[in-house]
């Protein structure tokens, strides 16, 4: 979670006023308040997103189907084509190709959260801050974890594995960059007249990998380069560009870590010969792949049931989904 910073004197009265006697007074103000969360939710401003832009989302209308043709692939390519989408509620993602369209699941996710009055009544601005925290906190793991799920799924379906041979167990190398990068482009579709040529963008890695290339000397990277790496940050934010690659150190990801561990033990992914570690390469050039339909955005509402509780609350939901239309356009690496 951010750190928290003092709000305003208005968004401070305007908690004290959410704890008020006044039940209709205190329900007003939780109206406001819950509209004031509402509004960077559906924005997706989200702490601690490790998604980090990879999936397009997409608007749908009301009553429209979750619905994505196939027609607008090079004829002749259709059996390569691979989609996968995520049917929700802890269920591991499915292979979805119907005839020329993919239909995408859509389901609710929900999160919720509630404090004593008396913080409020007291302006305990600290203590409901956190509050909301943890309501965030409840959408950005649930999203998270499904968008990597399926992410992790259509990687398996591909059966490639790529990784460096030279290489010392868990030694994360330049080559392995250098390998992904020519599998991509030789297996992804397209050839050097294609408009959207398979082409490896981005590399999502452990924090371990990032202290490997902390290590390497000048005879791996050059000084600019290394520059670039030893003032990266801890937030998951591109360290630096190896062969025109961005690399992504995510907590997720490493040995014993919660995607690794979800790839081993519900995907049933293997690593070749003696690799313990896995990274994911993924071609964004273009955002014909991963998606995210909305049917609805997050909605936040106040909890008028808990006044005689003594408490104030919020609740909220979004019907969401995720796919990836085209599993060529992910790679996945063991070092």
């Amino acid at each position: 979670m951010s750190k928290m910073t003092k709000p305003d004197d208005h968004f401070i009265e305007l908690i004290q006023r959410s704890g008020s006697v006044d039940k209709n007074e205190a329900l007003a103000a939780q109206r406001e308040l819950a509209v004031a969360l509402e509004t960077p939710l559906r924005k997706g401003v989200l702490v601690g997103d490790v998604l980090d832009g990879i999936f397009e989302k997409i608007q749908m209308a009301p009553g429209s189907a979750a619905e994505f043709p196939l027609d607008l692939l090079a004829p002749g390519t259709e059996n390569q084509h691979v989609a996968y989408t995520n049917p929700g509620h802890g269920r591991v993602p499915e292979r979805a190709v119907e005839g020329d369209y993919v239909m995408v699941p859509t389901y609710t996710v929900a999160s919720s959260i509630d404090y004593l009055l008396r913080y409020a009544r007291e302006a305990r601005w600290d203590v409901v801050g956190r509050a909301m925290q943890v309501l965030e906190a409840g959408f950005v793991k649930k999203m998270n974890d499904d968008g990597w799920h399926t992410l992790l799924a259509a990687g398996v379906d591909r059966n490639v594995m790529v990784y460096d041979a030279d290489a010392a167990v868990g030694q994360f190398t330049k080559r392995l960059i250098s390998l992904m990068k020519t599998v991509m482009r030789r297996n992804a579709g397209g050839n050097s007249g294609s408009l959207n040529r398979g082409k490896l963008t981005d590399m999502y890695l452990s924090p371990e990998a990032l202290e490997d290339i902390r290590n390497w000397g000048l005879d791996q990277v050059d000084e600019v380069t290394r520059r670039e790496i030893y003032q990266a940050g801890d937030d998951g934010a591109a360290i630096t560009r190896i062969f025109g690659v961005n690399l992504h150190d995510t907590d997720e990801l490493g040995a014993d870590q919660e995607y690794q561990n979800f790839y081993v033990n519900q995907l049933a992914g293997t690593f070749t010969g003696s690799d313990v570690e896995l990274v994911v390469g993924l071609d964004q050039s273009s955002s014909d792949s991963f998606i995210m339909p909305v049917k609805q955005d997050i909605q936040i509402f106040e909890d008028d049931s808990l006044h005689r509780q003594q408490r104030a609350g919020f609740y909220g939901w979004a019907e969401i989904g995720f796919a990836v239309l085209d599993n060529r356009r992910i790679l996945l690496g063991g070092f």
